[in-house]
């Protein structure tokens, strides 16, 4: 699938995201270079440098899953990328984007009462969250079969 028509992330999480994450990898750092020199009595050596280094780019990395989440769109239909996976939706399974009040995010609404959370599409990002919902719905509109319903 290519030749999308709507490609939309989320810019205020991706960015605290990414600062967490450089808050993880340098907190880490530090501590590791600043432990071994400890007079606590307790034996800080190479490896555990080391360790404490990896835990803070292990959780660098748990922050950094939060820049994954996107919304395309196109002909085909529709996919929605979280933070730890991925789905592909069919237009004729769409029946609609919702916003319910108070949700950080949005959701697209499938039938049996179902839906799949959207988090490129979140709240605190404003105005393009207003425009991401805009052009989805303009899209569903152009591409998903009308007059269906459950």
């Amino acid at each position: 699938m290519t030749g999308w028509d709507m490609d939309v992330r989320s810019r205020k999480s991706a960015r605290v995201a990414m600062a967490v994450a450089a808050f993880f990898v340098i907190v880490f750092v530090v501590l590791a270079l600043l432990l071994r020199n400890s007079a606590t009595g307790v034996y800080f050596r190479a490896a555990d440098q080391l360790a404490m280094i990896g835990i803070g780019l292990i959780l660098a990395g748990g922050a950094l899953l939060l820049t994954r989440p996107r919304l395309r769109a196109n002909a085909d239909g529709v996919v929605v990328r979280n933070a730890f996976g991925e789905r592909f939706v069919d237009w004729d399974l769409v029946r609609g984007l919702s916003f319910p009040d108070g949700a950080a995010w949005a959701r697209i609404d499938l039938p049996d009462d179902e839906y799949i959370p959207v988090m490129a599409i979140q709240s605190n990002d404003r105005e393009l969250a207003v425009s991401a919902v805009r052009s989805f719905r303009a899209l569903e509109a152009k591409y998903a079969p009308q007059g269906e319903t459950d």
